[in-house]
């Protein structure tokens, strides 16, 4: 049995905190849990902030954020999950822009930093503490990382134009705090 690898250990710690939070922020908007606003809430805050349709937004938003993180905690499709996540927080991004960079003024600090760890964490790969590492990376091949981060890449980009294109100027709601 091979000792254990500090390197591994923390890029289990990682996943674990970085999904646990991506989760939290995810289930607030698919289910209301943590005190969101569940689907229906976040649906209407999504077509406040420029995000039309705001059910089907919200749904991405949530899938990309819960899903995303669980894939983390898990260590599967390492890739996906990170790039997914990663997008997720670029609309984040978009919608708290305005207000500068801390996030005590209502600014993208927070949203940035979930999709910096999240974009780092699938580009690093999960560690051997997980279910890629157990399946052969079955899941996580090195082509899977370019695709994966290229799409999350084209969409966000395209799903952040369609918002600046058809926005109003308004604050960032509740339902989005990440």
């Amino acid at each position: 049995m091979s000792r254990i690898n500090r390197r591994d250990l923390a890029l289990l710690a990682l996943r674990a905190g970085t999904g646990a939070v991506l989760i939290a922020h995810g289930t607030q908007k698919l289910f209301g849990w943590f005190g969101g606003a569940g689907l229906e809430g976040t649906a209407a805050a999504m077509e406040h902030m420029g995000f039309k349709p705001g059910r089907e937004s919200a749904i991405a938003a949530g899938l990309g954020e819960a899903g995303g993180g669980a894939l983390l905690i898990l260590g599967l499709a390492t890739p996906a999950a990170g790039a997914a996540a990663a997008g997720a927080m670029a609309g984040a991004v978009s919608v708290h822009a305005p207000a500068g960079f801390f996030n005590q003024g209502g600014g993208f600090e927070y949203p940035a930093f979930l999709g910096f760890t999240a974009a780092a964490v699938g580009l690093a790969g999960p560690g051997r503490y997980s279910i890629d590492h157990a399946t052969g990376h079955y899941f996580d091949q090195r082509w899977t990382v370019l695709l994966a981060f290229a799409a999350s890449a084209v969409a966000a980009a395209a799903v952040v134009a369609k918002r600046a294109g058809g926005r109003s100027d308004a604050a960032p709601e509740a339902a989005d705090r990440g």
